[in-house]
């Protein structure tokens, strides 16, 4: 049924003045990208504590960050992410020349 307000059939009426066009509404939510990375950051930060101080925990930590970040949509994640795997295994090897020099 039609009301008396709905236009006639295969009559068009969003050309004229003061119609608007409805609006294309995806199907799913677009992701946001932040003003500041924040977890690029934080990632990065990881990544150097991670060359001298526990680099098993503090570089998984930069990575899960990172990648996290680079889904967000921040352009810095996947840096921060390939940073963090880099010092990881840096403070490794540097924690086993340590430890082989000491004994």
């Amino acid at each position: 049924m039609t009301s008396p307000h709905d236009p006639p059939p295969g009559d068009d009426h969003y050309g004229q003045p003061g119609q608007q066009q409805p609006s294309y509404q995806p199907p799913y939510p677009q992701p946001q990208a932040q003003s500041t990375p924040v977890l690029s950051i934080i990632g990065f930060v990881c990544a150097a504590i991670a060359l001298l101080f526990i680099p098993i925990l503090f570089g998984i930590i930069g990575i899960v960050l990172g990648i996290v970040g680079h889904t967000r949509g921040e352009t810095l994640g996947k840096w921060a992410a390939i940073t963090s795997a880099v010092t990881m295994v840096g403070g490794m090897i540097l924690g086993i020349i340590v430890v082989n020099s000491m004994g």
